[in-house]
């Protein structure tokens, strides 16, 4: 368990930082080598794209593999699954179920006045 909690706080972790999600949302379309992630982001280093990309490794949502002297970035998912099965989805039923009910009773309450 206490595993599962690190790996946890280093994803929060890297979700934290605005960069991090852009190269997140950048993977998402597709693996993408380092030159056209640190290209995306024209106001940053080399060095300071590749150290994003460390602590995306580091957390799990990033898995890159050479292929001679280039190195392809791919999104993993398994962590964000992971962080939406024990933050979200046990509490998404309720929410939805007060929603339901909130637009029941405002329903209710137009059509009362409605008559």
């Amino acid at each position: 368990m206490k595993g599962q909690i690190d790996q946890m706080d280093r994803v929060f972790k890297a979700l934290g930082d605005p960069t991090r999600r852009a190269i997140l949302d950048l993977l998402r379309d597709g693996p993408k080598t380092t030159t056209e992630i640190v290209e995306e982001f024209p106001e940053m280093t080399r060095f300071g794209v590749m150290k994003h990309l460390g602590l995306l490794e580091d957390a799990g949502l990033v898995v890159s593999k050479k292929d001679g002297r280039t190195r392809w970035n791919h999104l993993n998912a398994v962590p964000l699954r992971m962080i939406y099965e024990r933050w979200v989805s046990k509490y998404e039923d309720q929410w939805a179920g007060s929603l339901v009910k909130l637009k029941q009773r405002v329903e209710s309450k137009a059509q009362s006045k409605g008559t």
